[in-house]
C-alpha cells in the first residue's frame, strides 16, 4: 500500500505534551476490493489435548503487566507459569520499541507508581537509561523544562520521571527478575483458548512446535495486551474506538542508527521557520513527515509513527498491512531525512519492532470500570491497588480500583495491562507502559492472595491485596483498612 495513493488519507491529530504540536495519523480508506474470504469451515476431528503443566497461576503474556504480575504472585508466594508467544519479555517495551517510559511522578514530583516500575528500572545499567535527575522532578524551572521537553520528559511545563531505556537490557533485567523470582517460563508459546469450569475459567489452551498442550490453573491472569483469554471466555468487553485520537492508532515503530539527535534537537529548538519549511517539503513531496524521538543514545533516533487508523489490531489482515505500510514509509522517511534534515545524513535501517505498536483493542467489562467522571471530581476508590499520574496539574492523582481488574461475570480471572476496565477517556494512560507495571502487579498480588485464601479473584478480602501491595513496595493512597472486595462491589 502506497501512503502517498487514494488508499490512504492524512489525519493531523492535535495534542500538547511534549515538544511537538501534531502527530500524523493515516486514515485508510475502505478497500474496493474488500477481503474475499472462502464461505465454507472445516469440521476439525475431535481430539485428546495432553495437559503441559498445572500450577497455581497461570500468567498469559510477558509484556510489562505481566511480567509484573508474575513477579508479584510469586514474591506472595504463589506457584507461578508464565507464557509468551515471543522469544523474549517486556512485550511493547521492548518488542514494540517503545522505550519511552511514560511518566511515573505526580505534579509535585513525587513518583506515584512505583514496586515493580522502580525494581526494574532500578536494576537497568545507568548506561541503559536516561531520564531527569530525581532532584529535578516536578520542577517547573524553564530552562530545565525546555531542555526535557525535548527528549520527552517534561508535561504541562513540569518535569516528570519518563525516562528512555535499552530495550535489550530491559528484555534481560525482565527475565532476570522472573528467574529470581521463581517464576516458570514458555517462551515462544501462544496461548489460543481459555480452560472453563461453567463460568470460571481454569486455564489455557496453547499451541508451540511441540502442538497443542493444556495448562490447568486456579488462577488466571490475562495479560495478552488485547483481552485474547477473557473475550475467548465470553466475558463482557468494549472495543469501540475513537479515530480521532492518536490513542487508537496502530503502526510497526523503528530506530535509526548513525544520527546526532543532539544536532537534530539544537536544530529543531533554534531553525522553527526551516523546520516548518521541512514539514511542509515532506507534505509536498511525500505526503507527510513524521518526527522522531530521542532514545536512550546519542546516536538513536526511535520513530513511533507514522501512525495508521481504519486497521484492527484483533484482524490478522490488517495486521499485516500495518507491517506492510509502516515499512514503505519509513523507507520514505529515510530517504528524505538523508536529504534534508541535520543530524540524519548517515542514519542507517538499525532495528523494526518485532511487535506491532498496538494502543487499544479490547477493555473489559469489569466490575468498576475506571471512569472520567470519578478522577476529575478526585475519587479515592476503597479498593485502590495503585495510583497513576493525572493527565494535568488540574487533577489529582488517579486511583485505580481492584474492581477495573474482576470480570463481571468470568470467575478464576484476572487482567491487567491496556486492556483492563476503563473508559476511552481513562484508557489513555492507562494504556502507558507504567500503568501496565502497576496494573499487572495488582493482579499478581490479587491471584496469589485468591490462591492461598482458597477463594476467587473477586472475592478475595482487599487488605490483604493491599497490604502485600505495600510490602512489595507500591504507593497507595487509601487508608490500610478498607474491607473485602464483596463488601466493597456488594453482593452478587
Amino acid at each position: 500500500m502506497n501512503p502517498a495513493t487514494s488508499s490512504s488519507r492524512f489525519n493531523r491529530l492535535s495534542f500538547k505534551d511534549g515538544d511537538s504540536a501534531e502527530v500524523l495519523s493515516i486514515q485508510r480508506e475502505a478497500d474496493s476490493a474488500g477481503s474475499q474470504r472462502p464461505n465454507r469451515v472445516y469440521a476439525e476431528p475431535a481430539r485428546q489435548t495432553p495437559v503441559f503443566a498445572e500450577t497455581e497461576v497461570l500468567v498469559v503474556g510477558g509484556g510489562p503487566a505481566g511480567c509484573a504480575a508474575a513477579v508479584a504472585a510469586a514474591r506472595a508466594g504463589a506457584q507461578v507459569l508464565l507464557v509468551e508467544r515471543y522469544g523474549h519479555l517486556g512485550g511493547l517495551s521492548t518488542g514494540g520499541l517503545v522505550f519511552w517510559i511514560d511518566r511515573m511522578t505526580d505534579w509535585a514530583g513525587k513518583q506515584v507508581i512505583a514496586g515493580v516500575a522502580v525494581d526494574i528500572l532500578d536494576r537497568l545499567p545507568s548506561d541503559s537509561v536516561v531520564g531527569p535527575p530525581r532532584e529535578d522532578w516536578g520542577s517547573r524551572d524553564p530552562a530545565k523544562n525546555a531542555y526535557w521537553g525535548q527528549r520527552s520528559a517534561s508535561f504541562r511545563d513540569t518535569v516528570t520521571w519518563a525516562p528512555k531505556v535499552d530495550p535489550e537490557w530491559l528484555k534481560i533485567v525482565s527475565l532476570d527478575m522472573l528467574r529470581e523470582a521463581g517464576v516458570r517460563l514458555l517462551l515462544h508459546a501462544w496461548a489460543v483458548a481459555p480452560i472453563l469450569e461453567g463460568t470460571a475459567l481454569r486455564g489455557a489452551i496453547f499451541e508451540s512446535k511441540e502442538g497443542r498442550h493444556a495448562i490447568l490453573a486456579k488462577v488466571v491472569v490475562d495479560a495478552s495486551g488485547d483481552g485474547d483469554i477473557y473475550a475467548g471466555a465470553g466475558a463482557a468487553y468494549s472495543a469501540e474506538v475513537d479515530t480521532a485520537s492518536m490513542h487508537h492508532c496502530v503502526n510497526t515503530a523503528w530506530t535509526w542508527g548513525g544520527v546526532d539527535m543532539e544536532r537534530w534537537l539544537r536544530f529543531r529548538r533554534e531553525e522553527r521557520e526551516a523546520v516548518a519549511r521541512i514539514r511542509d517539503q515532506g507534505r509536498a513531496e511525500i505526503g507527510e513527515v513524521e518526527f522522531p524521538y530521542s532514545s536512550w543514545r546519542p546516536d538513536v533516533a526511535l520513530f513511533l509513527g507514522p501512525r495508521l487508523t481504519g486497521y484492527s489490531p484483533v484482524k490478522v489482515e490488517d495486521l499485516t498491512a500495518i507491517e506492510i505500510e509502516s515499512r514503505q514509509w519509513m523507507v520514505k522517511l529515510l530517504a528524505f531525512f538523508r536529504e534534508h534534515c541535520p543530524g540524519f545524513e548517515q542514519a542507517w535501517i538499525m532495528q523494526t519492532a518485532q511487535e506491532t505498536g498496538i494502543r487499544h483493542s479490547r477493555r473489559l467489562g469489569s466490575l468498576q470500570p475506571i471512569c472520567k467522571a470519578d478522577w476529575e471530581l478526585g475519587r479515592r476508590y476503597p479498593d485502590e491497588v495503585g495510583v497513576s499520574p493525572s493527565l494535568t496539574p488540574a487533577f489529582a492523582s488517579v486511583s485505580v480500583p481492584y474492581r477495573s481488574l474482576i470480570p463481571a461475570e468470568i470467575d478464576g480471572l484476572l487482567a491487567p495491562g491496556r486492556h483492563i476496565g476503563c473508559d476511552t477517556s481513562s484508557h489513555t494512560f492507562m494504556r502507558e507502559i507504567p500503568q501496565c507495571w502497576l496494573t499487572g502487579q495488582a493482579a499478581g498480588v490479587g491471584a496469589a492472595v485468591a490462591v492461598r485464601g482458597d477463594t476467587e479473584p473477586r472475592n478475595v478480602d482487599v487488605r490483604r491485596v493491599q497490604a502485600e501491595l505495600r510490602r512489595q513496595g507500591v504507593y497507595l493512597q487509601v487508608p490500610a483498612e478498607t474491607g473485602s472486595v464483596a463488601e466493597v462491589a456488594g453482593p452478587r
